[in-house]
């Protein structure tokens, strides 16, 4: 049997993270199965879903542990292998003036739908005319069942409305 482990770090931004990493979970018989990081404020950060045999699992936790030592901050979570979400995956994209508070409007709105967020990722960038900081954000969601694509986006438009933003609905296009 195998075990699933989710992986959490985050480390002062330099090269050969990731080799160091990789290199650890691969040294313990790990299997790399997915992974997200990003830079953000001189930090590098991510995590990563992992996959080792029961008889090793307790070997690659220490290990990766260990690394610890070398500045990173680690967590390891054991998850559950094989568990498929139900129902369709959309596509949130939202644009508009920055200001304080968006993300919990919009994670708000969600959560009292009980919508799932997959994935998001979020962004501040000058406005190409006129000057000033526009806030943009992709989210990748999983609506329950019960809960029609037209209603999330009317949810949706009128929060857009509140906040003086654009926000857009759309299917997930298949890979």
């Amino acid at each position: 049997m195998a075990k699933t482990l989710v992986l959490t770090f985050i480390a002062g931004d330099k090269p050969g993270l990731v080799e160091r990493l990789s290199d650890t979970v691969a040294g313990q018989g790990g299997n790399w199965l997915e992974s997200r990081m990003v830079h953000l404020a001189e930090k590098f950060a991510g995590l990563a879903r992992v996959e080792v045999s029961d008889d090793k699992a307790a070997a690659l936790k220490d290990a990766v542990m260990a690394l610890e030592s070398e500045g990173f901050h680690m967590t390891i979570e054991e998850g559950l292998a094989g568990v498929a979400p139900e129902g369709p995956l959309l596509v949130i994209d939202l644009i508009g003036p920055d200001h304080p508070g968006i993300v919990r409007e919009i994670s708000g709105c969600l959560a009292e739908r009980g919508v799932s967020v997959e994935e998001m990722e979020t962004d501040i960038r000058g406005a190409p005319m006129g000057g000033g900081l526009l806030f943009y954000a992709r989210a990748r969601v999983r609506p329950p069942a019960g809960l029609s694509e037209d209603a999330l986006r009317d949810a949706l438009e009128a929060l857009a409305a509140t906040l003086t933003v654009d926000i857009s609905l759309r299917e997930r296009a298949q890979a």
